[in-house]
């Protein structure tokens, strides 16, 4: 295994140095030697830090990715979490979706004024319910 250069880390992975200092800190990563007072790591980190990117990007707290990470290089990452997260993305994209239908319409809406358009005062009345289920769903 090769030793990589904490500014050549953030260079090939995309995350700043002060995040792997971080994730350092957390224990996501660890540093496997030092050169002067420059973090060396092993080259195996740039495999966590992919994963660490997809955990965030589908919504996982860090401290949710730190618990697939065991103490050698191997992770176990729980199926069933995995469909539970995807079933909130595709909530979340469904919801999407709404959203950018409405605003397409509030946009092309010929209503002399949106406070006449029937179909945004209907959507007005429907954004706080909207809101209280995605707050209790979040729960």
């Amino acid at each position: 295994m090769k030793s990589i250069d904490i500014s050549e880390v953030a260079k090939l992975s995309g995350f700043k140095a002060s995040a792997l200092r971080y994730y350092e800190t957390l224990g996501l990563i660890q540093s496997d030697s030092r050169k002067g007072l420059r973090r060396q790591y092993d080259d195996t980190v740039l495999d966590r830090l992919a994963l660490i990117s997809m955990g965030q990007s589908a919504g996982f707290s860090l401290e949710e990715i730190g618990e697939v990470f065991q103490k050698d290089e191997h992770f176990e990452i729980d199926r069933q979490r995995l469909h539970t997260k995807a079933d909130e993305v595709e909530q979340h994209i469904r919801q999407l979706r709404i959203l950018a239908r409405a605003l397409r319409h509030v946009a092309d809406c010929t209503a002399p004024s949106h406070s006449e358009c029937p179909t945004f005062r209907k959507m007005m009345a429907e954004a706080p319910k909207l809101a209280t289920r995605q707050k209790q769903s979040k729960h």
